[in-house]
């Protein structure tokens, strides 16, 4: 009697576990249905992270897009131009596995490459875009997208329509070596020249951007914008402590630490990217035409 008035009561709910041999009907969650966040760990339904942009309700952490998902929130009607679209990776230099693995990167990703490029329009005014995917490669820059993105400042030079890139990379892709590294002097090269042309190039630093894309087009916008918490630098934390042998700050390399030292323009919102390069757009537009006497 005593033993049962002092008794704890259970303040939440268990759910028994089911042994193979039970003949209890086992319950399931559908595969796909909750996501977790990466940085604070609430789970939440995929489709109202996917009504969200992908960005946490709760802590804004802006989870990384394929480069399909970002063409159809950012261009109008999600409508590309796709440029190139059959261009794919050789293996040049007989890397040892790298032509297999070019193969499941295509399998997983459903890409070619890890950037696509072509032309649509923003609130209305023409522009080429070229956005990377993290998901082909880790969107490493191989010679086929150093060529890509070239083609794409080449084609904007010669239309005249802004250039907009949206960059997430790990880096040059080492399984092409000089091939890959020659990239970066090819794209830097071609934006010289669009620079000099007088078109307007914005560059949009998406979590994250690394290494030979980073060190190359991805730094050369007339405006740098990048995502809340976007991973924008060169060499990674370990290296850079381990060559400084200095503890680097919490926040280092983040858009926001890149913001206030003067690498990034503006930190913006997923959900008002559209609206801000459209803004951009416009306001370089009426620029031209008050130049021009127009």
């Amino acid at each position: 009697m005593f033993k049962d008035l002092f008794h704890k009561k259970k303040k939440y709910a268990t759910i028994p576990s089911i042994r193979d041999d039970s003949d209890r009907p086992k319950r399931e969650i559908p595969e796909g249905l909750m996501t977790k966040c990466a940085k604070c760990g609430t789970i939440q339904y995929h489709k109202e992270l996917e009504k969200n942009l992908k960005v946490c309700s709760e802590c804004g952490h802006h989870a990384r897009l394929s480069a399909w998902e970002r063409i159809q929130m950012t261009l109008d009607d999600g409508r590309l131009f796709e440029y190139e679209a059959n261009m794919v990776s050789e293996d040049p230099l007989e890397f040892p596995g790298y032509a297999k693995k070019l193969e499941q990167q295509h399998a997983k990703s459903g890409l070619n490459e890890a950037v696509i490029s072509g032309e649509g329009t923003i609130g209305g005014y023409p522009v080429v875009v070229a956005v990377m995917s993290f998901d082909f490669f880790s969107g490493s820059m191989g010679s086929v997208v150093g060529e890509k993105i070239t083609r794409a400042i080449e084609m904007a030079m010669q239309k005249k329509y802004p250039l907009i890139i949206f960059s997430t990379s790990g880096g040059a892709r080492m399984q092409e070596s000089i091939l890959s590294l020659m990239q970066m002097a090819k794209t830097s090269a071609a934006l010289a020249k669009f620079h000099e042309s007088g078109g307007l190039y914005i560059s949009v630093f998406t979590d994250p951007t690394m290494g030979g894309v980073s060190a190359s087009f991805a730094m050369l916008g007339d405006i740098n914008l990048a995502e809340p918490g976007a991973l924008v630098g060169f060499a990674g934390r370990i290296v850079i402590e381990q060559t400084i042998r200095q503890k680097l700050p919490d926040n280092f390399q983040t858009a926001e630490f890149n913001l206030k030292h003067g690498q990034v323009d503006m930190v913006v919102p997923r959900k008002d990217m559209r609206q801000t390069l459209t803004k951009l757009i416009d306001l370089h537009t009426a620029k031209g035409e008050m130049a021009n006497g127009e």
